[in-house]
């Protein structure tokens, strides 16, 4: 299977200490890649874990068994809350 050709179409310019290019550098030599495909890889793994991080939400135990309670055994709806239900219903019938 052929791999995918990129289409490049933007630019992405970082300044950093010469020790940190070194260290780039020589990654990127010993997967056999260029210093800016090594680096444009690094980033966009490093950007899908940030993003998928803050997507996930972490709970203490006390905290899941409070969730999960809250979920079972809801509180009663506060009168405000019964008219905003009977509103949406009317809306969205």
């Amino acid at each position: 299977m052929m791999p995918r050709e990129t289409i490049r179409t933007a630019r992405f310019e970082a300044r950093v200490s010469p020790e940190v290019l070194a260290v780039v550098k020589r990654a990127a030599e010993l997967q056999g890649r260029s210093v800016s495909d090594f680096v444009v890889d690094a980033a966009r793994d490093a950007a899908h874990r940030a993003i998928e991080e803050a997507c996930i939400i972490r709970l203490s135990v006390e905290d899941q068994h409070r969730f999960a309670e809250a979920l079972l055994n809801p509180e009663p709806l506060t009168p405000s809350m019964e008219r905003a239900v009977a509103r949406y219903l009317r809306l969205n019938a």
